[in-house]
């Protein structure tokens, strides 16, 4: 009977142990599968975040890109702003000095030529009393140091006062050519940021303007209103700077050619003396 007792309890001991362990499994599989799917949540949510990101950028970059721009759209945007009228006079104001500056870069550059070659010659021309020779060599080289040579030579039978008087006179002519044009480009240096300080006096007395009928002193119109009439002048101020910057350097090479003119003089007349001396004047 005892036996049978602790046959029992040991049947009953063994039953409950296989029930925890079978419950064990159930308690623990839903606390994993939420956390499984607490998990998965997370990774849904952080994914589709993701997404609206992406597609949040997609949409604002070409805004963004548009808004900024390039240098040329700002360009534009900045002087649709400052009213169309300045602006366009400024502009004019840039292209009619880059024209005249380009034009004298160009007539300067061809002016240009080797001038110690070019002396030489005329000197090996002198010593063998070939004067035709050397007025050709003079005729067909560009440039004024080339046409000063001429204008000697064709004077050449003169006294050595009158050649002289002839070089300089025909040196100032041809600086004169060189320098022609450069009234307009500093017409226009000084022009540009006029009409810039023009148009910002005027779009002062429009903003003012605007406070008036607005009746109210508002930092949004007054800023908007300077903004725009500060663009004129800074516009003329940038392109007053760019025809400075090519007007300097057509005078230095103006001043060059001078320079090269008045060491050709002095190397001419020398040959000219010797030639002279040789044939008894």
């Amino acid at each position: 009977m005892n036996r049978m007792r602790m046959a029992l309890l040991g049947l009953f001991s063994f039953g409950l142990l296989l029930v925890a362990i079978a419950q064990e499994p159930k308690d623990k599989n839903p606390q994993l599968t939420a956390n499984d799917t607490t998990l998965t949540t997370g990774n849904d949510t952080l994914v589709a975040d993701s997404a609206m990101a992406l597609i949040d950028a997609d949409l604002a970059g070409p805004d963004e890109m548009e808004e900024g721009g390039g240098l040329h759209k700002q360009l534009k945007r900045k002087f649709i702003e400052g009213s169309a009228g300045f602006m366009s006079l400024v502009a004019l104001a840039l292209v009619l000095g880059l024209s005249f500056c380009i034009e004298r870069i160009v007539y300067l550059t061809l002016s240009e030529v080797n001038t110690k070659k070019l002396m030489k010659a005329v000197d090996e021309k002198l010593e063998a009393n070939d004067v035709e020779g050397a007025k050709d060599i003079c005729r067909d080289t560009r440039g004024p140091v080339a046409s000063i040579c001429y204008q000697a030579l064709l004077h050449i039978k003169e006294p050595l006062e009158q050649i002289d008087r002839q070089l300089t006179n025909y040196g100032t002519v041809q600086i004169g050519k060189m320098e022609k044009g450069c009234t307009w480009i500093r017409l226009f240096i000084a022009v540009a940021p006029s009409l810039g300080f023009l148009g910002t006096v005027i779009g002062m007395v429009m903003a003012f303007d605007q406070i008036q009928t607005a009746g109210d002193i508002s930092p949004t119109i007054v800023a908007k209103g300077m903004k725009v009439a500060l663009i004129t002048t800074i516009f003329g101020i940038v392109v007053a700077i760019v025809l400075q910057f090519f007007y300097n350097y057509i005078l230095a090479k103006i001043e060059r050619l001078t320079a090269h003119m008045e060491e050709c003089a002095i190397t001419l007349m020398d040959s000219v003396t010797q030639y002279k001396s040789r044939n008894n004047g």
